[in-house]
């Protein structure tokens, strides 16, 4: 018989400490065998207790969480899902803390005293058996400080993409998307649209730092945001995100559509749209992450004669999305987190021809896209 999964929760609240345990308590397979409220009590029961992973709350008092968090990275390899305040403090923690090599985060309903925090029990049990799988944090990927050189110069004629890159991530996603990123030159010729599984107030400051830590363009998208050259295209959390072709400029638009495989944002969802409005100029990029959302949406990618990449297994914090499009054979290529700014690079400015416009990418695949519109 496999044994239980051993945590330790870490939080100053009294009441958390006895709420994170009951919510865990509906799942067999998990055992909270400890609690404590700061760092310093943290660590000597990890070295007490040998826990499998840690709930860890960042704002406790003596010790705090970020503190916790560096010297279990350092000494202890044990797994940490951040539990955030839902504000934008604890955003800004929780994203500092995932790059520090926190496995993941869940957030406190705002109304967690008065005992609801059972919203979250399914979600936090999910990803504590996620991090007991995956084991001690895998390697972070430092981002160069050089990444930004000097001010941006914007063209005042817009620059058209050769192709319309899609990214979908989650679990892991906040720094293998921020190493990946960085390595990516401005002049970039594809315009890249990211849905990362994260919820409602963290994607905005999360477009913010990605913006601060890379040469391309970086926003939180808004419908009717336009598909450029250079940019990165964010999709707002508890948001879908779609790609449209339009007579002035092809765009991108943001829609309230029921939750698909159990997200939204959800990945297949990008997918689908951009192969069915650019086929052949679309390229999806499958990285880290827990679940199966992207892979029927690579698929729909490849089907429409756009070029598939998933991110190798062995660079992936978690691999099941990735690897559920390599097993069903939908992934072109499998790369390394390490070799995806080459790959998409390459891809795109063998593209570009001298004489690319916008008309280019609106009409290379005009018959084909409406021909995939009358059989939909």
């Amino acid at each position: 018989m496999k044994p239980n999964i051993r945590v330790l929760v870490v939080d100053d609240s009294a009441l958390m400490r006895k709420l994170i345990p009951d919510a865990l308590l509906h799942d067999s397979s998990i055992e909270v065998v400890g609690t404590a409220m700061d760092g310093e009590i943290g660590l000597k029961k990890i070295e007490e207790l040998k826990p499998d992973v840690v709930t860890l709350d960042l704002d406790m008092p003596r010790m705090g969480g970020m503190e916790m968090l560096r010297q279990i990275t350092r000494k202890h390899h044990v797994p940490v899902i951040v539990v955030s305040a839902h504000t934008e403090e604890g955003a800004s923690l929780t994203l500092k803390a995932l790059g520090l090599g926190a496995f993941d985060f869940v957030t406190k309903p705002r109304d967690a005293a008065r005992g609801h925090i059972r919203q979250i029990a399914s979600e936090l049990a999910l990803k504590v058996k996620a991090a007991a799988s995956a084991g001690a944090p895998k390697m972070i990927y430092t981002v160069p400080n050089e990444s930004r050189k000097g001010p941006r110069k914007f063209s005042t004629q817009p620059r058209w993409p050769s192709r319309i890159v899609a990214i979908g991530v989650s679990t892991g996603g906040p720094q293998a998307l921020q190493y990946l990123l960085s390595q990516i030159p401005a002049d970039f010729p594809g315009c890249i649209v990211v849905v990362q599984h994260m919820p409602e107030g963290f994607t905005e400051m999360f477009s913010h730092r990605l913006d601060e830590s890379c040469a391309l363009e970086v926003k939180h998208a808004q419908s009717g945001d336009l598909l450029l050259a250079g940019r990165v295209l964010v999709c707002p959390g508890d948001r879908h995100i779609k790609v449209r072709r339009m007579e002035h400029g092809n765009v991108v638009i943001l829609v309230d559509q029921a939750r698909v495989n159990g997200h939204r944002p959800s990945v297949d969802v990008l997918f689908g749209s951009v192969a069915q409005e650019f086929g052949r100029k679309s390229i999806g990029v499958l990285m880290t992450g827990m679940g199966e959302d992207g892979a029927a949406g690579l698929g729909a990618i490849r089907e429409a004669g756009g070029f598939t990449i998933a991110q190798n297994p062995e660079s992936c914090v978690v691999d099941s999305m990735p690897r559920a499009a390599i097993e069903r054979g939908f992934a072109q290529r499998i790369v390394s987190l390490a070799g995806l700014a080459e790959a998409l690079i390459n891809k795109c400015a063998g593209d570009l021809a001298p004489e690319a416009t916008q008309a280019n990418l609106q009409d290379s695949d005009t018959e084909e896209t409406a021909s995939r519109r009358r059989s939909s």
